[in-house]
């Protein structure tokens, strides 16, 4: 066998590796997860920045819109992880994805 054949076969191992790893780390964080359902605000962020929107409830995950402090949103769900942060699926006009819960806070029903 060639160096190019076993160098292959390495990086794909690794790879099946990776990816099964991070699908066992995700799966039961989504089972932990409870439905929400209303209106919240952004809380907590600094008047120079912003809560970042990410596609995936992790924050290496791509970054796809971001929220000023005191923006409403809509809170679909949220997740409970067991290491780490909680995290919420939200929205707002054309923004959807996930941020961290700890900049969240549920708007009080009327």
């Amino acid at each position: 066998m060639n160096a190019n054949l076993k160098n292959l076969i390495a990086a794909s191992v690794a790879g099946l590796v990776i990816l099964g790893a991070a699908a066992f780390t995700i799966s039961p964080a989504m089972a932990a997860g409870y439905d929400v359902g209303r209106a919240g605000q952004v809380v907590n962020v600094a008047s120079w920045d912003v809560l970042n929107v990410r596609k995936w409830p992790a924050a290496y995950s791509q970054k796809i819109g971001a929220f000023a402090n005191g923006t409403y949103v809509y809170i679909e769900r949220c997740i409970v992880k067991q290491y780490g942060s909680d995290w919420c699926k939200v929205g707002r006009d054309t923004t959807y994805g996930w941020v961290n819960s700890r900049y969240l806070a549920l708007v009080p029903a009327s």
